[in-house]
């Protein structure tokens, strides 16, 4: 019985050690599977800004013909921006830099046409476009918040696999730290928005 001794030894530590890796994977998993599924809301909020700009773009284009640039540049940035994709399972600050400069971009140009159309009183009175607008403020603050969560959920993935002694294993298991969504650059000072149809 001695002479077994140090292999049932062996074999119950081998036991405990895929116990808590079985664990340790599972509780990963579950983890990584939020992050993903906040990103598919991330990416749905900025698809729903993406969609509001045609119509905004073509409610405007009867009022604003001589404003044709800045309908264009507005097109170009909404096809740049929808243009950049990310895989969820593999978000690296780079790819995340990538994606927020080519939001913020179209967020610029959307700015540019919003001043322009303040000096078309017949625009801002049209009630489509006064829904459009409505709807695309609501669509920033929905993208504020789900930018907001997936950090949240990104940051219970990297807490997990930064603890001890899940840092041992998490790579080999295949889960690595998230990206997080950092504030753009100048968003210190908050900008002027006045979306006052009033007048």
């Amino acid at each position: 019985m001695k002479r077994w001794l140090p292999v049932i030894i062996i074999i119950g530590l081998l036991l405990l050690l895929g116990a808590y890796l079985a664990n340790l994977n599972n509780k990963l998993v579950g983890l990584d599977e939020g992050v993903n599924a906040q990103w598919s809301n991330v990416e749905s909020t900025y698809q729903r800004r993406a969609d509001l700009i045609p119509n905004i773009v073509n409610t405007a284009k009867g009022y604003a013909e001589f404003e044709r640039e800045t309908l264009i540049q507005v097109t170009e940035a909404r096809s740049k921006a929808t243009s950049v994709t990310i895989d969820p399972s593999n978000i690296t600050p780079q790819q995340l830099t990538q994606f927020q400069e080519a939001q913020g971009g179209l967020t610029s140009a959307l700015a540019r046409l919003l001043a322009v159309f303040e000096r078309y009183p017949d625009l801002k009175a049209n009630e489509n476009f006064k829904e459009l607008i409505n709807e695309l403020e609501r669509t920033e603050n929905r993208i504020n918040v789900e930018r907001i969560r997936f950090n949240e959920e990104a940051q219970k993935l990297n807490v997990a696999v930064k603890e001890f002694p899940a840092k041992l294993f998490a790579g080999m298991l295949g889960f690595d730290e998230r990206a997080y969504f950092e504030a753009d650059e100048g968003t210190e000072v908050a900008p002027e928005v006045d979306f006052d149809f009033g007048n």
